[in-house]
């Protein structure tokens, strides 16, 4: 009998689980088009199938809710490094780190001081900035990766850098001011000293595994492709856990081993890039399903003044004043900084960190867990709602390649001498209305695919490229320069 119960109650859990990831699917597309962020409906899904809410579940388990988190944070941030061009890393990671660093420092206090000014205790002030000073690379992703959303990449590429490099920062400050309140306070000498020493063990570990692991990916053959998703994930989690084990920072390790592994050719790729994008948007689901389901709507009234006033203040004062700041030396026009600064979109990042306190016994933070959640909240519904108006208005609007209505990939798990890559065919560019067979391909080069309209059509010699096709060609990396000079910058670039 108490294995029939136990069966029983684990199927209503599930089938709930599936219910509510079903209903989160299904809302999306309708949520998005009100411009309102994917991952509040998340939240708000959780919210309502909680105890106060109508699925009536009890769930009050904050330390199961972290870990949740957690592994959710590492699997998202692993498919953000993957999907994240070196070269982009390499042109772009100064001012990134800049508002990683010096700007998480600077939101923290600015933040802390606005909350004692509407009335929080110093201590819980301070605590507060350092919980709410960090973007989310879930919620960063979510809307300018999920909700297509094109920038010139100079914008995009610092915005998606900063939400992946900023939460060791934050959780450093977190640590500390709950370690400061529980009686274990830290100086500031050991915070200068901590701080670089956690960002540069996270990046030596992170540099090294994925390293490590594309080695093993390109030397070593798998006996089925269902394998490679496993070893990567495993990746993620072995970054993770030898970096914080080693006093670094695992968020930043993972994110390393990441970029590293997304660009290099290694087997089955493509296939990898996909299996892990779905990893992300399950985990992302989840998590902030459990979130929602630990938060208590009725205790949210009691802090709604001053999570408003935080919000509000942290979104239109904090952030913007921090990002001025930061990109000073970096040249950025008026209106990309002031869409940097406008983009500062909390989420899921802030309420695990809310956590720490909570599990530490620290006296105040339930309700400073509250106030970071109604952040979240309005930080989702004010950046994130207004982010595709506010990005018209400044002109941000980066050209857009239409998404052909059929996609090839090559999926093997053998070294390819060769890529696949697609092209959107333009009037000025020089292969437009010509025919195939005018077109000086190199010798290991050719159109395998053209998609015309809904027409997929095999390409031949008298096949005529007419504007507004996309054409899928094959060819070996050392052509790639000469085939973008002829057909433009590849779809799938940055």
């Amino acid at each position: 009998m108490l294995g029939e119960t136990e069966l029983g109650l684990t199927a209503v859990l599930l089938a709930t689980f599936g219910v509510l990831l079903v209903a989160s699917v299904l809302s999306s597309r309708t949520i998005e088009r009100l411009g309102i962020p994917v991952v509040l409906l998340f939240l708000a899904l959780g919210m309502l199938a909680g105890s106060e809410g109508i699925g009536g579940i009890e769930f009050e388990d904050y330390r199961f809710a972290f870990r949740v988190g957690t592994v959710a944070l590492i699997l998202i941030l692993f498919d953000g490094g993957l999907n994240t061009p070196l070269a982009a890393v390499r042109e772009h990671i100064a001012p990134a780190a800049i508002l990683a660093s010096f700007g998480v420092l600077g939101t923290a206090g600015l933040v802390g001081l606005l909350a004692q000014l509407l009335g929080l205790p110093w201590e819980e002030s301070l605590l507060l900035g350092a919980i709410v000073s960090s973007t989310d690379a879930a919620a960063v992703f979510a809307i300018l990766r999920g909700g297509n959303l094109k920038l010139p990449r100079r914008v995009g590429t610092t915005i998606e850098l900063e939400s992946g490099l900023n939460d060791p920062m934050a959780v450093i400050l977190t640590l500390a001011m709950t370690g400061h309140l529980t009686g274990h306070p830290i100086t500031y000498a050991g915070l200068c000293v901590g701080i670089p020493l956690q960002i540069l063990v996270g990046l030596v570990i992170g540099v090294l595994l994925g390293a490590g692991a594309r080695i093993i990916l390109v030397r070593m053959r798998l006996s089925t492709a269902g394998l490679y998703p496993v070893f990567t994930s495993a990746v993620a989690f072995i970054a993770f856990g030898l970096a914080t084990l080693a006093h670094g920072s695992g968020f930043l390790a993972v994110y390393a081993a990441a970029v590293l592994l997304g660009n290099t050719p290694i087997p089955y790729r493509a296939g990898l890039v996909r299996v892990h994008d779905s990893i992300a948007w399950l985990c992302q689901i989840t998590m902030f399903l459990t979130l929602g389901l630990l938060v208590f709507p009725s205790q949210l009234l009691g802090v709604a003044r001053i999570g408003l006033g935080i919000a509000l203040l942290l979104a239109g004062v904090a952030r913007p004043l921090v990002v001025v700041a930061c990109l000073l030396p970096f040249r950025f026009s008026l209106r990309e900084t002031a869409f940097i600064g406008w983009v500062g979109l909390r989420g899921a990042v802030p309420i695990i960190l809310a956590v720490f306190p909570v599990l530490a016994g620290v006296a105040g933070a339930s309700r400073v867990f509250n106030i970071v959640f109604f952040v979240a909240v309005v930080s989702s519904l004010v950046p994130g709602a207004t982010i595709r108006f506010v990005t018209r208005k400044l002109g941000l609007t980066a050209p857009e390649i239409p998404s052909p209505p059929a996609a090839l990939e090559i999926n093997s798990t053998q070294p390819l001498s060769g890529e696949l890559i697609s092209f959107f065919i333009t009037e000025p560019l020089a292969v437009c209305n010509a025919r195939i067979s005018q077109i000086p391909f190199p010798p290991h080069s050719s159109a395998v695919l053209l998609v015309r309209g809904e027409d997929v059509l095999a390409p031949r010699g008298t096949t005529v490229l007419q504007p507004n096709d996309h054409v899928y060609v094959f060819c070996r990396s050392e052509d790639k320069p000469f085939l973008q000079f002829l057909f433009g910058r590849p779809q799938d670039s940055d």
